[in-house]
């Protein structure tokens, strides 16, 4: 007796150009006889995979793996279309709207490109960015900072609310001032190790990374960048350090800080000649 035949596929690949043939995978994804792990999924369970995947984009970015990044972007743009379709099965909007939305903003705050509106640079264009923001509101007065994310990392949060009100002219007018109020804080730190407070220990320790944090946003540096090279660093030297100590059978754990300062000092000697 010949063997059954497979059964037919509950779908077919709907085909068709790239952005439609997308949204109509995911609408037989979430429709009958769909995927069941796609059914189950809500806006609020997607949320940590909409943060990884605007993670790996940033990986990918900084690989310079053009192939990679393609991937990964890829990727978020399944999460848009997957929370757009959600919203769309409960009636609130499709992701034509959302769609609309964005092209409708970007021809309204750029009145210099689609409009007569002048703006010769960048710093034009973001003041007049921040009026045309102030007009959609209303007269409902909304604070410079409101739509700063809070899950957003401390760091990049913390450049974000000094790069708003930079815009409309609370900034030093020179790196000096950013600099003294650096220092400021590392006496104040100090100050309050000596008192032993660990309420005001705790504060002056944000108080100095929300300074530094400023002092490269004036120098036009992204502090979430600069830390995790600077991390990548560490962690590249250390590994060399720990090979080098395990090569002479010795463990970093036994050895005093003395010599492992000067074997980090050999690692970063050799990193320099190479």
């Amino acid at each position: 007796m010949p063997d059954p035949a497979p059964p037919a596929p509950a779908h077919r690949d709907p085909g068709g150009e790239p952005l439609p043939r997308l949204l109509a995978i995911m609408r037989i994804l979430r429709g009958p006889g769909g995927c069941p792990w796609d059914h189950e999924q809500t806006l609020h369970s997607l949320k940590d995979h909409l943060v990884e995947e605007s993670h790996e984009v940033l990986d990918a970015i900084d690989s310079g793996d053009r192939s990679q990044l393609r991937d990964e972007l890829g990727d978020l743009l399944l999460q848009v279309v997957f929370q757009a379709q959600i919203c769309a099965e409960e009636g609130a909007f499709a992701f034509d709207d959302v769609a609309r939305a964005i092209g409708d903003k970007l021809v309204r705050r750029h009145p210099h490109v689609f409009g007569d509106v002048k703006a010769d640079n960048p710093e034009q264009v973001l003041k007049n960015w921040e009026a045309i923001k102030k007009a959609e509101r209303g007269e409902k007065p909304r604070s410079t900072l409101d739509g700063i994310p809070r899950s957003l990392p401390a760091l990049r949060r913390a450049h974000l609310v000094q790069k708003r009100v930079a815009r409309i002219g609370f900034d030093w007018d020179h790196v000096d001032g950013a600099l003294d109020k650096l220092e400021e804080e590392i006496a104040e730190i100090r100050a309050a190790v000596a008192s032993g407070d660990a309420a005001a220990i705790r504060e002056e320790i944000g108080d100095l990374l929300f300074a530094a944090v400023n002092v490269s946003r004036f120098l036009d540096h992204n502090a979430e960048e600069i830390l995790d090279q600077t991390i990548r660093k560490f962690v590249r030297r250390f590994d060399e350090l720990e090979k080098r100590v395990h090569a002479r059978g010795q463990n970093v754990s036994d050895l005093p800080l003395a010599e492992l300062d000067r074997v980090w000092e050999e690692v970063k000697a050799d990193e320099s000649d190479a």
